[in-house]
């Protein structure tokens, strides 16, 4: 069952979508996942990516909330205005409404960020002793770099002009608030437990941004960081076969309890899918 509804953060509403497990379904150890989009993006994400993705999750159990940010989607605003930590307080904001909700009370949470929404995501786990595991897909590393090269079609330079993109109005203190967001070193301040996917063919955010989170997340004392690279896969894994495996990797990590005390070592990911290779790092 999916549920709408809006709820307020910083005085703009922001919509959201509640996607509840089959009551068929055992789901009293699934986690809740809240999923934030990138840069620019939807709750319903390109080619019906968040939707397909909470669907798939919901059905083994898990409850998932997608949301628009401030100025995209459903939800009032310019996107324009906001400033990357008004991404994370609408986050942040959007776990005080999942808390309550009867159904999700006292369920583990993950934050599931794609592309900018990757960056928030780290950025918002570092902040909230509530996220208790972060899933990464094709996360943006550099967000002032990456997005600038984006929005500007790689002329990578912004100085003090006001960018239209698609449509949307990108003043100058939209960049400049970029380019103080560090996921990389908020990565650091985070202790749950880390899947990041990415695909080879990745014209939009470098493959190789797989590697700099692994150095970053290995920084930690206790460092539990697992990837994936799939084969041919783009920005928004549009091939079929590339999603398929997307959300079969994401639904078999997401489906194991960490073992806490000791090692801290999941247990094996017998699987769910038969191609969900993890590279683990714990250090």
């Amino acid at each position: 069952m999916i549920q709408f509804q809006y709820i307020e953060s910083g005085g703009e509403r922001l919509a959201v979508s509640i996607h509840d497990p089959p009551v068929s379904v055992d789901h009293d150890d699934a986690p809740v996942v809240v999923i934030c989009h990138g840069f620019i993006g939807t709750r319903i994400g390109v080619d019906r990516l968040f939707v397909q993705a909470a669907e798939r999750f919901a059905s083994a159990g898990a409850g998932v909330v997608r949301f628009d940010y401030a100025g995209c989607g459903e939800s009032s605003g310019e996107y324009g205005n906001n400033r990357f930590d008004d991404f994370i307080r609408q986050t942040r904001d959007v776990i005080c409404a999942v808390e309550r909700i009867p159904s999700f009370e006292r369920r583990p949470l993950v934050l599931l960020g794609h592309s900018l929404g990757g960056a928030v995501a780290t950025a918002t786990a570092a902040l909230d002793r509530r996220v208790d595991r972060l899933v990464l897909w094709a996360p943006v590393a550099y967000p002032y770099q990456d997005i600038v090269r984006i929005a500007t079609q790689g002329r990578g330079q912004v100085d003090a002009e006001t960018v239209e993109h698609r449509g949307y109005v990108l003043p100058p203190s939209f960049f400049a608030s970029l380019a103080h967001a560090n996921p990389l070193k908020a990565a650091e301040q985070f202790s749950g437990d880390v899947l990041l996917v990415h695909g080879t063919a990745d014209h939009d955010i470098p493959v190789a941004y797989a590697d700099v989170y692994r150095e970053a997340f290995g920084k930690r004392l206790d460092s539990r960081f697992w990837s994936h690279v799939i084969a041919e896969a783009d920005h928004t894994f549009s091939a079929i076969s590339a999603r398929r495996q997307l959300f079969d990797i994401t639904a078999a990590w997401l489906s194991q309890r960490p073992e806490r005390g000791g090692e801290n070592k999941m247990r094996e990911v017998k699987s769910q899918a038969k191609q969900a290779v993890f590279h683990k790092t714990n250090i």
